[in-house]
């Protein structure tokens, strides 16, 4: 099947570190990078092991400044495995792809059963070939395992080599060069020790979060063919400070394979149902089965991944979204569903942004309410957990209800770094991102699809309706009553451009009436609204009772609602108060003297400036209102704030930021070529194209090696599940307008929608299919633009669309 599998010819160390990213392998619980097991930590290569939700904090000094920042720590690593040539001294040089030992080197990504294969040949310096094929796994039905496999062929010889094992305590994260200047090293108490095995561990604990890491390792040989080498060739142990060393001499007969397979086992203190992290490593790694047995069944738990997330997109942009779909699910798996973690912006492939969470599970749980609602549930119980604190930050700055950060990680606390590091300049300067409130009208969104697409009243009744409510009440206290305008106004605020942080001049950061606050945090008050009044009365009252909420305040809610002041400015929408009075960017001389601007916050602080004084974007603004809700959704939701938005005035505010906008984030390139879609679809491929491209081409200049784009991977699935089609769950059946791309004439994918499984759905040239499986559930409805059908389970309807 070449369509699942990736494939990359030679050895490039210029491509090395984002070839790790893209072989990332794991399990929802923990992944590692597809780094070379005989390799350390360099400049070239960089071995990264994450679980999911495992931070510590650490302080550094920055620009003569005390920093507190936690981090998504880089646990040992597991993977170390090297070999050499044996020779009576024992200083034969251990082999590595970055010597001039190496011939060949081939690596083979096979989505479909989630294993990378690496196919080497090296030379001695005697002439003397030595064929390797390794092949290793994340375990995808047993979250804490993984296996790696070498064979070793000796060519044209006999002899033995050395093999050494290993489990390093030694990291450090290390692995994004503008955060080197900060404190890296999160692992203290380091310790190594022998099983009553095979098996030798490792122990360590995080300096300030304290979790205890436990880690074993089995590593097997194959017997061989004389059993009088049988003893010679048993694995010793040899440990070193920090690390956990084994030592194998291997005979190889000229032409035969040998095999060494070591099988690792994880755990930490965080993890449920154990009492020790260590003696849970031990015992599970002396209790896994063979290789074989292992292999099997995670390819049987991948078949079945694959089989709830069915896409059948044809031709290159099929085989990428598969690759989207696999480190998609590599992140959050039905194995999060039993975890405390938030959707990291990078996966758990890299250290950008230190695995914090910010609003990506904006374009990620849209995909997973569908294939995986257990999922997403879980990921909102995350958001649930630390209202709390998001109750306490809004106090702390004088409001009341709940602001949630904008960077989160363990405790629900404002992770977002002070200072940041402009690379072109070298300069630290101020991070005033924390006022992007709008992470909060992200959250409420993604309760509300994942209730509608689920049918999960239960949570919309209790934690959802929790979290509704005080969002909701922050955006009504922030609002202040502006008599001039009478209109209700927020200020003081960042929107999703980021590169407007102040007004031109002002000392004081933040801006006011932002488009895309203003107008979703009337829909988060709309929406709190209706789940109150339909809350069954018993539950309104216990709502009531717990959060001291009354008729007034809601009275007050649904005027805010209807009366917060959007701006605009010569006949479009005006990204925030005062946008149209920014000065014009010349794009072409920016582009003559520095190529690709991509980052033009950097490039204008380099040259002094700043992209605060002109009408410039980083990625989709006010284009994002037309992402989240349908052209008739948004449309009365304007009407309900007393503005005309009809279909010329939004054509122009897409035309008018598209020419002004540098596309920074992999995710603007996504949001144009869904707005675009459904306004000018001859260009919207370009921007698709973009986004499926973002990370396998790294466009945006070595930012995917330090970690892969998840939200934007799961948004470019969405936009084959939802954006085209147009496809909504909203008021107990599925909306379609689906719109035709030619550069994807056919295709389909299943979901799961309210207790059906596998409902199929498929776009041909002018006609949608749905198809429903046989159950005992009741019929869906579907509704168009222009009617309703209901489908029956175990039929299927085609409904005609117009393709112009």
């Amino acid at each position: 099947m070449p369509e699942w599998i990736w494939t990359y010819e030679g050895y490039a160390p210029g491509r090395e570190r984002l070839r790790e990213a893209l072989c990332t392998l794991g399990n929802g619980y923990f992944a590692t990078r597809g780094a070379a097991p005989e390799c350390v930590a360099d400049v070239v290569h960089y071995p990264g092991t994450y679980a999911a939700g495992c931070y510590n904090r650490l302080t550094s000094t920055v620009a003569g400044r005390q920093v507190v920042n936690e981090d998504m720590v880089n646990l040992p690593n597991w993977l170390p495995l090297r070999f050499r040539m044996h020779t009576m001294s024992g200083d034969a040089p251990w082999f590595h792809p970055d010597s001039p030992a190496l011939r060949e080197h081939r690596q083979r990504l096979d989505l479909y059963s989630g294993t990378l294969e690496r196919s080497l040949r090296y030379a001695a310096g005697d002439g003397r070939v030595l064929a390797v094929r390794q092949l290793r796994f994340v375990h995808m039905g047993d979250p804490h395992l993984a296996v790696l496999r070498t064979q070793f062929t000796a060519e044209g010889w006999s002899g033995n080599i050395e093999v050494e094992a290993a489990l390093d305590g030694s990291v450090t994260n290390s692995g994004v060069a503008r955060y080197r200047e900060l404190n890296g090293s999160h692992l203290v108490h380091v310790n190594a020790g022998d099983g009553d095995r095979e098996a030798v561990w490792l122990r360590c604990r995080t300096t300030t979060s304290d979790i205890r890491i436990g880690m074993a390792a089995r590593t097997t040989a194959d017997e061989p063919g004389d059993p009088r080498r049988a003893n010679a060739e048993r694995l010793r142990a040899a440990h070193e400070p920090l690390r956990a060393v084994q030592l194998m001499r291997l005979f190889l007969e000229d032409g035969r394979t040998r095999t060494v397979d070591k099988t690792v086992a994880l755990h930490t203190s965080r993890d449920a149902a154990i009492s020790d992290p260590l003696h849970a490593a031990v015992d599970r790694v002396d209790r896994a089965s063979g290789f074989d047995a292992l292999l099997e069944s995670h390819r049987t738990a991948w078949r079945q991944l694959w089989g709830r997330g069915e896409l059948d997109v044809p031709g290159e942009a099929g085989r990428i979204l598969r690759l989207h779909l696999f480190h998609v699910l590599q992140t959050l798996s039905p194995h999060t569903a039993d975890l405390d973690v938030g959707v990291p912006a990078r996966g758990l492939h890299g250290e950008a942004y230190r695995g914090h969470i910010f609003w990506d599970e904006l374009f990620v749980l849209p995909y997973l309410n569908l294939h995986f609602p257990e999922v997403s549930r879980a990921l909102l119980m995350y958001r649930h957990r630390r209202l709390e604190a998001a109750l306490r930050l809004a106090r702390d700055i004088g409001h009341i209800g709940a602001m949630y950060p904008w960077q989160s990680g363990s405790d629900g606390r404002e992770e977002t770094q002070e200072l940041h590091l402009n690379p072109r300049s070298g300069r630290w300067l101020p991070d005033h991102s924390r006022l992007q409130h709008h992470v909060g009208s992200a959250i409420a969104y993604n309760v509300w699809q994942y209730c509608e697409a689920s049918g999960d009243a239960e949570f919309l009744h209790t934690k959802g309706a929790e979290m509704l409510t005080q969002i909701a009440r922050f955006w009504a206290h922030c609002a202040t009553y502006d008599e001039d305008r009478e209109r209700y106004r927020i200020r003081g605020v960042v929107g999703p451009d980021e590169y407007h942080e102040a007004y031109p001049g002002s000392k004081l950061p933040g801006l006011d009436d932002n488009a895309y606050t203003n107008v979703t945090a009337a829909w988060v008050l709309a929406r709190a609204l209706d789940v109150i009044r339909e809350l069954p009365a018993p539950r309104r009252r216990e709502l009531s009772e717990r959060t001291l909420l009354d008729e007034s305040e809601l009275e007050h809610w649904d005027e805010v609602s209807r009366r917060l002041y959007v701006p605009f400015h010569d006949g479009v929408i005006s990204q925030f108060h005062g946008y149209g009075d920014l000065t014009e960017l010349d794009w072409a001389a920016l582009r003559a003297r520095h190529g690709d601007i991509r980052r033009l916050d950097r490039v204008l602080e380099a040259e002094g400036d700043t992209v605060n004084r002109y009408k410039a974007s980083k990625q989709a603004d006010v284009l994002m209102l037309g992402y989240l809700f349908s052209p008739a959704e948004l449309r009365g939701l304007f009407r309900r704030l007393g503005y005309d938005l009809d279909g010329d005035t939004w054509h122009r505010t897409v035309d008018y930021y598209l020419e002004r906008t540098s596309h920074g984030s992999t995710l603007s390139g996504l949001v144009h070529g869904w707005v675009l879609a459904r306004v000018r679809r001859q260009d919207a491929w370009e921007y698709c194209r973009e986004a499926l491209e973002g990370d396998i081409a790294d466009l945006h200049g070595g930012t995917t090696e330090e970690g892969v784009h998840l939200g934007a991977m799961a948004g470019t699935l969405d936009l084959v599940q939802r954006g085209l089609t147009g496809m909504e769950t909203r008021s107990g059946a599925l909306w379609f307008d689906p719109v035709h791309s030619p550069e994807l004439p056919d295709y389909g994918f299943s979901i799961r929608y309210h207790g059906h499984w596998g409902v199929r759905v498929r776009m041909r040239p002018g006609e949608l299919e749905i198809g429903v499986p046989d159950s005992d559930e009741s019929p869906i409805d579907v509704r168009l633009t222009d009617r309703m059908v209901s489908v029956e389970p175990g039929t299927s309807c085609v409904l005609p669309f117009p393709v112009g």
